[in-house]
């Protein structure tokens, strides 16, 4: 399977787990692992009726879906360092959970009562985030081992206390079912807190070298004419190529950050080149005079980046001389 199948997949991955940020404050990582199964299939490229992947600090380490069913390394690290059975035995182990996906996601619609002429989605994430001040072994922080249905939470394994979380009607029977079987919830509870920090420090440490990169955000402040209000502009901060993906984008006016409710957001997304983007985007009035500027901070940054848009005159009528200047040049 081509890596630009596998991205796409990732992309639709996170938009449906819509990726944020995090803090900024200590150092963390993670492990997830990510199943999607589809009802039926769709007629859209690089999207398979399952697919599974693992994703280790925000980047696919492995990939399978339903039609190579084959889990394949997606880092080159990751091929040098798993032997020839990993591979193998990861392949019987997602040939298994998409027999079971199958299954079960034809369960839930005859349980929520859905119609099978429309496309259904079923998802699984498990795995874990370690927290600590730097060091290649740290402390396990959390653990989720949920599940999805249609984008709607389903049913989620409350660590602390070993029982799973039914937030709908439809998810109490599971439930009770699992609940019922403790060897299951202690299994679950060790593999979160033991086994799945013990492959995210191994898997880093193979990878140290790749992970260890970083790379500074690119920022760009635009605006343009509005589609919604002919009055006013839509002032844009985009920052791109950054990673990690934990960043801090601000849209200031006058140096004063604009309330969250009142900022477009994307969210943080990927990039085709395993970096991330977010953008953020507010309407302002189009003859205000006032200094809004777009406010990073990363990681890599020893200071923030500030960069200002202001206004110097109407909006409206620098659009025209620009739009005059080039049929003049025509």
């Amino acid at each position: 399977m081509g890596s630009g199948l596998a991205t796409k997949s990732f992309a639709l991955l996170c938009f449906l787990f819509l990726c944020g940020t995090s803090s900024l404050q200590a150092e963390k990582h993670s492990l997830y692992y990510i199943y999607t199964a589809l009802s039926k299939p769709v007629a859209l490229p690089g999207i398979y009726e399952f697919t599974a992947m693992g994703l280790l600090d925000d980047r696919q380490i492995d990939y399978y879906n339903s039609k190579e069913k084959r889990k394949i390394p997606t880092q080159h690290w990751m091929k040098e360092k798993m032997q020839e059975d990993y591979w193998e035995k990861g392949t019987q182990s997602r040939k298994s959970k998409e027999q079971w996906f199958n299954v079960n996601v034809n369960i839930l619609m005859n349980r929520m009562n859905d119609s099978e002429t429309d496309v259904h989605v079923l998802q699984w994430r498990h795995g874990c985030e370690i927290e600590g001040n730097g060091g290649n072994k740290q402390n396990f922080s959390k653990g989720i081992d949920e599940y999805s249905y249609d984008g709607e939470n389903f049913l989620s394994f409350n660590d602390k206390d070993s029982q799973w979380v039914a937030p709908v009607d439809a998810a109490l029977p599971t439930k009770r079912k699992w609940d019922n079987v403790p060897i299951l919830n202690q299994y679950t509870k060790g593999y979160l807190e033991k086994e799945c920090v013990d492959w995210l420090n191994k898997f880093r440490e193979y990878g140290e070298e790749e992970l260890g990169k970083s790379s500074p955000p690119d920022v760009r402040v635009s605006a343009k004419k509005s589609t919604s209000d002919k009055t006013k502009l839509k002032l844009t901060c985009l920052a791109t190529g950054f990673y990690p993906k934990d960043v801090v984008l601000e849209i200031r006016k006058f140096r004063t950050s604009l309330p969250e409710d009142e900022v477009e957001s994307t969210g943080v997304r990927p990039n085709h080149d395993g970096t991330y983007q977010l953008r953020k985007s507010v309407d302002i009035k189009e003859d205000e005079k006032a200094e809004y500027d777009c406010y990073v901070s990363h990681k890599t940054l020893k200071q923030p980046i500030i960069e200002k848009w202001e206004f110097t005159e109407s909006y409206g009528s620098m659009e025209e001389k620009l739009g005059q200047a080039e049929t003049l040049t025509k």
